[in-house]
């Protein structure tokens, strides 16, 4: 099968800095297309892979927040051509099992041949994992069709890429999976990437309260240029009250937890009105548990749900997330904070790591900031 050479960040240990290496990468068979990229976005669930925290096999490349545009085409290709520009993603489906067929593709059980083999190998022809279903880390990609959808080539890159995950977790959450409606009074948990997107679509849904919770002031700046009417520090001993006092001394009628921390998940319930909903969009790390009083859920009918990605539908939402972003409604320029070459990742993730970015993104090919 003939290979392309390619420039990835490699991760070899867990916690340690990716490695920068050439790599081989095949072409792309039935149902699979290679794209070259030119941006992908740093998302935490990279950080989380490459600290070890959910585990997996080594070396790897990960990286799944990506756009770029189509090179090749694998056999019974028919959505996409050559030349195209498209976002690829991580929501890799079979479009066969009961969960395509429902609409719910995020939760796919199916198989495709790329959840068994890697495209990717080492110069020496050993085989490297394609983390996140995607290896965005690279100069190209080669990933099923069901990954990706085409975009309008004017937009910019590095703000197009963050509509792989980031922007589509958030949006779908709020407006597929709990379905808010205009009036509601919102509490977002964690106003990093995921969160952000969860406090911006709460805003173009219309909620009249719409409440920001984290550690960071300067996230919690952030919160209130992206439609918080509120923004609260997550280290008040009273914010529990001052929620309350917010909600006509109710709680929220939905509460977002989109962080991984437990003590975020912990304290939405005491958050939530009686007859309201907590949604847990953020992923912890694996083993963590979190005690709830089951006598204060069910006497209280309060909804505990998780949401996976959104719920995403990319050939719907796209098309919607983008009008809203031409119209100025969807911030996605705003959420980038730095941009950085494939050689520079391992300050990107550190910054990240430090707290200073909302989105730092890989350019390729000159792409420019």
């Amino acid at each position: 099968m003939q290979k392309k050479t390619v420039k990835a960040a490699v991760c070899r240990e867990f916690g340690s800095p990716l490695s920068i290496e050439w790599v081989e990468l095949a072409s792309p068979g039935p149902g699979e297309v290679q794209v070259r990229l030119s941006a992908c976005a740093i998302c935490q669930s990279d950080i989380t892979y490459m600290s070890g925290v959910w585990g997996g096999d080594l070396p790897a490349v990960y990286g799944h927040e990506a756009v770029g545009v189509v090179e090749s085409l694998g056999s019974g290709v028919s959505k996409v051509h050559e030349g195209e520009s498209v976002l690829v993603t991580l929501l890799r489906s079979c479009g066969e099992c009961l969960f395509c067929r429902s609409g719910d593709e995020p939760l796919c059980e199916g198989e495709v041949s790329l959840d068994i083999h890697s495209p990717l190998t080492d110069t020496q022809g050993n085989s490297i994992v394609q983390g996140l279903r995607t290896a965005g880390f690279t100069e190209a990609v080669v990933v099923s069709e069901s990954q990706i959808t085409s975009i309008p080539a004017d937009i910019p890159a590095q703000s197009a890429a963050l509509l792989a995950c980031g922007v589509i977790t958030g949006y779908g959450a709020v407006a597929r999976v709990a379905g808010v409606p205009p009036g509601s009074r919102v509490v977002t948990l964690g106003a990093g990437g995921v969160g952000l997107n969860c406090i911006q679509t709460a805003a173009i849904v219309g909620a009249v309260t719409n409440i920001a919770v984290d550690l960071s002031p300067n996230k919690l700046k952030a919160a209130m240029a992206f439609g918080a009417t509120h923004a609260l520090s997550a280290a008040c001993p009273d914010v529990v009250d001052e929620i309350k006092a917010l909600t006509a001394g109710r709680g929220a009628d939905y509460v977002f937890v989109a962080t991984g921390s437990g003590s975020a998940m912990a304290v939405a319930p005491l958050l939530v009105r009686r007859g309201g909903t907590v949604v847990l969009v953020g992923m912890a790390p694996s083993g963590l548990k979190v005690h709830y009083e089951p006598l204060d859920i069910a006497n209280d009918s309060i909804r505990l749900i998780g949401s996976k990605m959104g719920g995403a539908r990319l050939q719907t939402d796209i098309p919607t997330l983008l009008a809203h972003y031409r119209s100025g409604r969807l911030k996605l320029d705003e959420l980038v904070s730095g941009c950085y070459s494939l050689e520079d990742i391992n300050k990107a993730i550190d910054s990240v790591k430090r707290g200073e970015a909302l989105r730092n993104v890989i350019v390729f090919s000159g792409e420019n900031a």
